[in-house]
């Protein structure tokens, strides 16, 4: 199988081609929020260094989200565009569930990922190792101010890891005290080859998108959304 991932939640675009399980490229692309500009050249890289025709991909996997709004919907637009064309199938990852794949935790210790989500919030998720080894999510996606997140944590160890653990590490250590650990900057961003091999796993156990229907998943209205709400309920009251 020859998976191509793309992620663009964040504020750099990453590509990968995977075959069968093992990844044959991986590149991340620092253009800002400028994803339109550099994705479709990123993915004609990734094909050429992969030595895989683009009408050879099996597979499309992308993140869903939470992320940038504008990232997102330029990964939608794109996945959609080339699996329509190439008549293939897509397999859509939660950019949380990406960001915790590749990182070891230890006994009995619980991971919560985290993105910064601006306006002093975050973009969160909690994970346990279970049985084989295998990565659970251990309660929902969602977004929340740092007291509300640190309220709903599990008691014992805690790996943090994503900007957003990183922008708020003085705070969490505060707050966590012994109890919390960080997995450091270079876990940071998301990586496409997790994109890669998570889209493989959920596709061969029956997981798949509608190509035409599927939609990111923002887990909260965009700005735009909340002024027009906010102006709304204000003209209601007038």
């Amino acid at each position: 199988m020859r998976t191509l991932a793309i992620d663009t939640a964040g504020k750099s675009a990453g590509v990968s081609l995977a075959v069968d399980g093992q990844i044959r490229y991986e590149a991340f692309h620092h253009a800002g929020l400028n994803h339109s500009l550099v994705l479709l050249p990123a993915i004609e890289a990734a094909c050429r260094h992969a030595g895989v025709a683009l009408a050879e991909i099996d597979l499309f996997a992308l993140t869903l989200g939470p992320g940038s709004f504008t990232g997102l919907r330029i990964a939608a637009g794109t996945v959609k565009g080339l699996a329509l064309a190439a008549g293939k199938p897509v397999v859509g990852v939660s950019t949380l569930d990406a960001l915790a794949y590749p990182l070891p935790t230890g006994p009995d210790e619980v991971l919560c990922a985290m993105l910064d989500a601006q306006r002093e919030q975050v973009y969160a998720a909690t994970y346990r190792d279970g049985e084989e080894g295998r990565r659970e999510r251990i309660g929902p996606e969602r977004v929340a101010g740092l007291d509300e997140l640190v309220a709903s944590l599990p008691n014992g160890p805690i790996l943090f890891v994503g900007d957003g653990a990183e922008r708020h590490r003085d705070a969490l250590a505060a707050r966590c005290s012994a109890r919390a650990r960080f997995a450091g900057p270079l876990y940071r961003h998301v990586r496409a080859a997790a994109v890669a091999l998570l889209g493989e796993e959920r596709y061969r156990a029956g997981e798949s998108l509608d190509v035409v229907r599927f939609s990111p998943r923002y887990l909260r209205v965009s700005e735009a959304e909340r002024r027009h709400s906010s102006l709304r309920e204000s003209t209601k009251n007038d």
